[in-house]
């Protein structure tokens, strides 16, 4: 900061003062200190959330709160270990949390709808779908463009009820399987879709007997760079040894470490420049 106000000097002198003093305040402001306890990051990644069996949803609100980290969440109703699903009156709380402490959110399609295959034409594009949540889970399903755009608003909206928040104008397709086709047909009704970086696959879907917590953390820690978006989940069925918290908090801390800090994907240099458009 500047010494204290120059006495004994011009009017104009003490201006010029004053006008510097602000100056170095306002930049105080718009850059505050980063999660790393800095203000001068190395980097940004951009950790990402997908529903789950909610099994460890409580677990890793904690880590985040505790690690003061933002993270993006994409939901669909998906059943969930208390018998209920994902987006339902039991979870609202939950959801509501994260939005007061200032998490994005955006849809992963309502009934967690797997793309197969497109089939129709160009100009009436009609896809083979399999959802695993909602009435028809399990099924061999063929929707049209807009029937998927159904399946994204579905979820965006009972996000927003539950949230009181505007989603993303995002979404992510299960399993990040797509086709260029399926991709327009989104497009057209509003949603971009968003995947993840190779390095950021964090791999709490793999087989805990394969792949250790031990190892994914390693991996994650050697790999994750600057711009990254990170993939993980609130829970899955066939991981016996849960990658949330023990992975997590330890990849925050060392992922701030070198400097990183996290955004959401509101903040992301393309990502956010299409949600300010909506």
């Amino acid at each position: 900061m500047p010494s204290a106000e120059p006495r004994g000097r011009s009017p104009g002198a003490r201006r010029r003062w004053h006008i510097c003093c602000a100056s170095i305040l306002i930049a105080a402001c718009a850059y505050p200190a980063s999660a790393t306890g800095q203000n001068d990051c190395k980097g940004a990644v951009y950790l990402t959330f997908d529903t789950g069996h909610m099994g460890v949803a409580h677990l890793v609100a904690e880590v985040l709160q505790r690690q003061q980290v933002k993270a993006t969440f994409f939901a669909a109703d998906e059943p969930t270990q208390t018998g209920g699903s994902s987006l339902d009156g039991y979870w609202a709380p939950w959801w509501r949390a994260r939005a007061a402490e200032g998490h994005e959110f955006a849809s992963h399609t309502l009934h967690h709808v797997y793309w197969r295959a497109d089939q129709g034409t160009p100009l009436q594009p009609r896809f083979k779908v399999r959802p695993s949540a909602g009435p028809q889970a399990g099924q061999d399903l063929t929707m049209t463009g807009a029937q998927y755009c159904a399946q994204i608003d579905g979820a965006a909206s009972r996000l927003r009820a539950l949230t009181g928040r505007e989603p993303l104008p995002l979404f992510r397709a299960p399993g990040g399987k797509t086709s260029q086709r399926l991709l327009e047909a989104a497009k057209s009704c509003g949603y971009t879709h968003v995947g993840w970086s190779a390095a950021g696959f964090l791999g709490d879907e793999l087989p805990s007997d394969q792949y250790s917590n031990t190892a994914l953390l390693e991996r994650a820690l050697r790999t994750v760079r600057d711009g990254d978006i990170l993939l993980a989940h609130l829970g899955i069925w066939s991981r016996k040894d849960p990658w949330a918290p023990a992975v997590l908090e330890p990849l925050v801390k060392g992922l701030k470490a070198r400097g990183l800090c996290f955004r959401t994907l509101r903040e992301h240099p393309v990502y956010g420049a299409q949600a300010q458009r909506k």
